[in-house]
């Protein structure tokens, strides 16, 4: 792989991949993908490249879904643990 070539979006593969398509992001994780921001396309190159990235990477989001066989009808909320910490101001 060049050295400037990202590694691939791998869907549900981390906790830490982040995939930027203009100012739309794409926050993997093992239990929820998340999709922040907005994307536009014009009647240009750039647009399609971007539409073909994002056709790509929602594919592949799919593929791995469709892969897991019996799904459940809605996943259950995933909350991360709190821990309470002193006020170190008061």
């Amino acid at each position: 792989m060049p050295a400037h070539a990202k590694p691939a979006f791998t869907p549900f593969a981390d906790d830490a991949a982040v995939q930027t398509l203009g100012g739309l992001t794409l926050e993997n994780g093992t239990a929820r993908i998340a999709l922040h921001g907005s994307l536009d396309f014009a009647r240009d190159r750039e647009s399609l490249e971007r539409a073909q990235a994002l056709q790509k990477t929602l594919a592949a989001i799919v593929a791995a879904l469709e892969a897991e066989g019996d799904l459940p009808e809605r996943a259950q909320e995933v909350r991360a643990a709190t821990t309470e910490v002193k006020n170190p101001f008061g």
